[in-house]
């Protein structure tokens, strides 16, 4: 066996070994001493399976290379549902106790609120596995960074989950772009309906009364690495988002979603700057509404550019040359270039010109970019392959982006404009801010 990324059928194919040297030794004598190694069916364990969580193992578990091997969550209900769906899976409330028990494990999903995402997919990286995050990455800069490196120095598999990555949309947009079908892009507006009906919780303080923590639900591994405080439901099920110990709040929620064409198309990197308009700010919640802007130098052959965000009900001005009967959708992102505009759906949606009457002559140009089997089978392939670079939102490319976000969390959070350098991960003259950018954890709880 030549590399730890040799499929089981290369290796029968060689003549290297016996069957029955595949089918009776363990799995990692077969691969690097702490490091599953591949075959043709990759062994996931699922960690927070309630909500997106759980339509995320449904989907992973429809492959036909993919074994659903463990389940984890700190609510015990979960478990009855994913027994009758996947009977006879261990099921633990811990992940650390997942970890340390399930050695067959190539991969880990983690489902889980915000807050949590780091120190699991940290954890798992380090023993060798495979990592599949919602979105967003990270809670923090600090943690984005964190967690592009660790995957780097591991050379796992990494995939954020930001599915609109996957799709056609995403290079459509780029392959416009780079013809220069609207020119030189200047600015870029991004938009959502988020929190609205989704969660009622920013703009909140923190609740005074204390109901009991619901049957099943263990609150303090809910908790985490975040500080204690009495269960309320405001938090927990489907509300942590608002909160700031818990979520990022509508940016951190849908921008990486509908911003995700602009940095994918316009390679932008770090921002020189972000500044945020916000309703009134309060220590517990994110804003009932925000608008920020980053603002980000020229690169290569690309101007400087602004890109400017709207959340909780705002909307960007309509995009010159908008027909006057046409709505903005409740989600989205538009392009001003020095030719025209380019407007696309949330979740990194087809492009089309401004206004419609200019797709009537248009020739779509080259398709230039690979195309993807899908965000979350490109990730199960990439693992089973070996090779990190083909997860296209893996760590390398979504822990840069996720910073970038959160340079206008911090300018949300602290009612400044941030000038960032990203170099130093610092935001200059803004001391105040490092406490935001490096968060502390509670004992037990932190990043390892």
């Amino acid at each position: 066996m030549k590399t730890r990324t040799t499929t089981r059928r290369r290796f029968l194919a060689t003549g290297a070994g016996a069957l029955s040297a595949l089918t009776f030794l363990p799995r990692r004598v077969l691969g690097a001493p702490d490091r599953p190694a591949p075959s043709e069916q990759l062994a996931i364990g699922c960690i927070g399976i309630g909500g997106q969580g759980g339509g995320v193992t449904r989907e992973l578990a429809g492959f036909p290379n993919v074994r659903i091997a463990a389940f984890c969550d700190v609510q015990k209900t979960h478990a009855a549902t994913m027994e009758k769906q996947y009977p006879g899976r261990p099921f633990y409330a811990d992940y650390r106790e997942m970890l340390e028990k399930e050695k067959g494990l190539d991969a880990v999903m983690v489902g889980t609120p915000d807050h949590w995402h780091a120190p699991i997919s940290i954890a798992a990286m380090k023993r060798g596995l495979h990592v599949y995050v919602e979105k967003p990455m990270a809670h923090t800069v600090e943690e984005a960074r964190r967690m592009a490196a660790v995957a780097a120095e591991r050379k796992v598999v990494t995939q954020m989950g930001n599915q609109g990555h996957g799709g056609e949309g995403l290079r459509l947009t780029k392959e416009w772009i780079d013809a220069g079908v609207i020119g030189a892009v200047k600015e870029v507006h991004v938009w959502s309906d988020r929190p609205g009906k989704f969660w009622d919780t920013q703009g909140r303080r923190r609740p005074a009364d204390t109901p009991p923590v619901p049957e099943g639900l263990d609150w303090n591994l809910w908790l985490g690495p975040a500080a204690e405080r009495p269960y309320h439901p405001d938090y927990c099920p489907r509300k942590w988002r608002g909160w700031l110990d818990f979520g990022c709040g509508a940016l951190g929620d849908m921008m990486v979603h509908n911003a995700d064409p602009a940095w994918y198309a316009l390679d932008l990197g770090a921002p020189e700057s972000a500044e945020a308009e916000t309703s009134p700010r309060n220590p517990d919640t994110f804003p009932e509404w925000s608008i920020v802007t980053w603002r980000f130098a020229a690169k290569g052959a690309r101007g400087p550019v602004t890109v400017t965000w709207y959340d909780g009900g705002k909307q960007p001005p309509r995009p010159p040359g908008l027909e006057a009967e046409r709505k903005l959708e409740d989600n989205g992102i538009y392009f001003v270039g020095d030719k025209g505009v380019m407007l696309c759906g949330g979740w990194s949606g087809a492009p089309r010109l401004v206004p419609e009457a200019r797709m009537k002559d248009f020739v779509m140009p080259a398709k230039t970019i690979p195309r993807s089997v899908g965000h979350r089978r490109e990730w199960v392939d990439a693992c089973l392959a070996g090779k990190p670079e083909d997860a296209k939102a893996g760590f390398w490319y979504s822990g840069p982006y996720t910073e970038a976000l959160h340079v206008g969390v911090l300018a949300i959070r602290l009612g400044r404009k941030i000038a960032w350098d990203g170099a130093a991960m610092k935001a200059a003259g803004c001391p105040e801010a490092d406490a935001l950018i490096r968060k502390p954890y509670r004992a037990g709880f932190d990043l390892g």
